[in-house]
C-alpha cells in the first residue's frame, strides 16, 4: 500500500529529528509497519564545503537501507530531494558550520529528504529544517 506524499515528508522529519540510535531504529520500525522504508545519517561539516557530502550522504544512506535501489531515477530521485533541501536552508548556513542529521523516507513512487541541523559559530546556535519531496 502506497502512502502519499505529506505522509513520506513527516515520516523523513521524524527520521531527522530522532535523538539517538535507539529512537532512530524505533522509528523506522514504527514507519515500516505503515508501509514506509526509511533511513538516517548523522552529518555535521561547514557548510560551503558540505553540500556535496550532504547529497552524497543522503543516497549512500538511502540505498545502504533499501529506501532506494541501484537505478539511476532513484538515485536522482534521492539526490534531487536533498538538493531542494539544501536550497531552502542555504541562505541561514552560508559560512557557518553545521551538525544534525539527515532523514529519508520512501512510500511507493514518492520519496522525501528533510535536513534537520544546529547551525551557527562558537556556541551561537540556531535550528534550520529544509524539506524536498520527489517522485520517482
Amino acid at each position: 500500500m502506497e502512502v502519499g506524499s505529506k505522509r513520506v515528508c513527516k515520516a523523513a522529519v521524524r527520521m531527522a529529528m530522532s535523538e539517538t540510535r535507539e529512537e532512530e531504529n524505533e522509528v523506522k520500525a514504527e514507519l515500516l509497519d505503515m508501509g514506509i522504508k526509511a533511513a538516517a545519517v548523522d552529518f555535521g561539516s561547514e557548510f560551503r564545503n558540505g553540500v556535496q557530502k550532504m547529497l552524497e550522504r543522503a543516497v549512500v544512506a538511502a540505498k545502504r537501507e533499501g529506501v532506494i535501489g541501484d537505478t539511476h531515477a532513484e538515485e536522482g530521485a534521492v539526490a534531487g530531494a536533498a538538493h531542494e533541501a539544501i536550497e531552502q536552508i542555504s541562505s541561514k548556513c552560508f559560512g557557518l558550520n553545521l551538525g544534525g542529521k539527515i532523514g529519508i523516507a520512501r512510500s511507493g513512487s514518492h520519496i522525501s529528504v528533510c535536513l534537520f541541523f544546529a547551525l551557527g559559530l562558537l556556541n551561537l546556535n540556531d535550528i534550520v529544517i529544509g524539506l524536498g519531496h520527489r517522485a520517482v
